[in-house]
Order: C-alpha cells, then sequence, then structure tokens
C-alpha cells in the first residue's frame, strides 16, 4: 500500500496555498515594530491640558539620529557620568556607533585617564553613596529596557522644587527621588503650581454660572511651570535636550538595534522571494500530478 494516495493527502496537496506563509510574514512584519519594553506608569505626572494623570510624554527615539544620539552623549558625559555608570559599554564601541572621532571623544568626553578601551564605569564608592542618597546610583546601560523611554523622558523632565526634601527637589513621576536635580542650571528653576481649570458639563461643554452666564472653574494642582530666565535654555531647548538624552540611553540599552533591523528587512524579504519560488515550483510540480 502506497502512502499519501487517500483523500486526505489529496485534500491536503490542493489546500496548500503561499497564503499562510503571507499570512505569517504579516505577523512578522507587525511584530518588527514593537517595542520590547512597554514603559512603566508615570507616578502624579500631570499632564500639560490637566485631562491625564500618571501617563508618560511621548518620546520619539529614533536610533538613526546621530546628532541626537552625540547630544545625548554629551550631555550624559557631562552631568549624569559622575554618578552614573554605563558597566555595559565601552567608550570605544559608543565612538564608533555615534561616528565621534576617538580623539574627539577622548578631548571632550572622557574626564580621567580612562582608555578608550575601558568599559564606562564611575569612580564613586557604592557605600559612600548610599550613605549620601540612601541608595547607590544604579548603572544606567539597561535602564530604557526596564522602564521604557517614554518612562525616562517624563521624569527626566519632571523635577521642581521641595524644601521638605533632603536635596531640596522632588520628582513627579518618582515620589521622594533621592537623586539631585543636576540638570537644574539647564532647565531653570521649577515649581509645582495650581491653575484655575473650567468645570466640564455633562454634555462635554463648559458650566456656566446660571444667574451671571460666567464660566465656571476649581483649581487643580500639579502643573509644573519653570521661572522664567532661572535657567540657561528655554523649555522647547530643554524637552529638546532630554529627549536627545533620552534617545542616547534608549541607544545604550539596544546598540544594534539599526543593525538588527536592517538584517531583519533583509530577511524578510529574502522569506519572501523564496516563498514565491517556492509557490512557482509547487505549480510545476503539480502539473505533473494531473
Amino acid at each position: 500500500m502506497q502512502a499519501g494516495t487517500g483523500k486526505g493527502s489529496a485534500r491536503m496537496r490542493k489546500n496548500f496555498s503561499p497564503h499562510c506563509f503571507l499570512f505569517l510574514m504579516l505577523i512578522s512584519l507587525g511584530s518588527h515594530k514593537l517595542d520590547a519594553a512597554g514603559g512603566a506608569a508615570c507616578g502624579s505626572y500631570l499632564s500639560e491640558d490637566g485631562l491625564t494623570k500618571g501617563e508618560c510624554k511621548q518620546a520619539y527615539v529614533n536610533a538613526k539620529d546621530k546628532a541626537s544620539l552625540q547630544s545625548g552623549a554629551q550631555i550624559y558625559m557631562n552631568y549624569c557620568l559622575g554618578c552614573h555608570s554605563l558597566k555595559y559599554a565601552r567608550y570605544k564601541k559608543v565612538s564608533e556607533d555615534l561616528e565621534i572621532p576617538f580623539d574627539l571623544f577622548q578631548q571632550n568626553l572622557i574626564f580621567g585617564d580612562q582608555k578608550m578601551g575601558d568599559l564606562i564605569q564611575v569612580g564613586m564608592d557604592p557605600k559612600e553613596a548610599k550613605e549620601w542618597f540612601g541608595n547607590a546610583p544604579p548603572d544606567l546601560t539597561l535602564e530604557a529596557g526596564l522602564r521604557g523611554a517614554d518612562w525616562i523622558y517624563t521624569y527626566l523632565t519632571s523635577f521642581y522644587i521641595d524644601e521638605s526634601r533632603p536635596l531640596g527637589v522632588n520628582n513627579k513621576v518618582y515620589e521622594n527621588v533621592g537623586m539631585p536635580h543636576v540638570l537644574i542650571d539647564m532647565q531653570g528653576i521649577a515649581r509645582s503650581v495650581c491653575r484655575d481649570m473650567p468645570l466640564i458639563a455633562e454634555n462635554g461643554g463648559i458650566k456656566q454660572d446660571p444667574l451671571t452666564g460666567e464660566q465656571l472653574s476649581y483649581q487643580k494642582c500639579g502643573f509644573l511651570e519653570v521661572d522664567e530666565g532661572t535657567g540657561s535654555m528655554s523649555n522647547e531647548d530643554f524637552d529638546q535636550a532630554m529627549l536627545d538624552l533620552t534617545n542616547f540611553l534608549a541607544y545604550m540599552t539596544d546598540p544594534l538595534k539599526t543593525e538588527r533591523e536592517t538584517i531583519g528587512t533583509y530577511t524578510l524579504l529574502y522569506l519572501f522571494i523564496f516563498t514565491m519560488l517556492s509557490y512557482l515550483l509547487y505549480r510545476e510540480f503539480k502539473k505533473d500530478l494531473h
């Protein structure tokens, strides 16, 4: 008795088509666009319009934007590296990926006797750091993968003055954080303030006083406002600088993202062409069966 000559086998051959391959290809393409980290909730951060609380601002990171990555690296090396290491990365690799010449990188972004081939470590003693800040500052190489880029971007722009805290500042995203606002000279003095917000009626309109016709409002607190002239940057420039810093940290979490996505695109293209050629070959084989 010969195998594969029954009705079930014939039906299987008849129903064979490239649609299953195309379906799998679409799934692969869709998953190709998904971010690795979903991100964390953003504490008591209040949106500018006051309508949402605890929702992070969106950070548009782009691993191909070399200018943004270079700016973020400059900010990190100047303001963050004193406490936060990037111990899973090397200066040389960062210099190559960001297309910064070795000599320029060494002169402007390395402030000690470290070599280009060294891991990006800090000189701070963890025990002393714990005494100063309550906890040793964490390594940030994989922080974007843990928290998400949106969380980091919102956190960096959410410090405000709080005299009740030991370091004089607090953060809307991470309440009672034990970190000083090292970027205050760039941003300026930010405060948590209250604003008058209109009362919204059930029909979506603004409530009005039935006698005077005046719009009714209430005070809502938790908005962030920067004292004018206290920082070296405008609000827009500071937000862009923090977006560059976030972009750099996102790159540190996945330094091969651009290469990986390029290889993935060519792989999917190869599989698509291979599937089409396989189907055409199948059709030729099928002709011989009839």
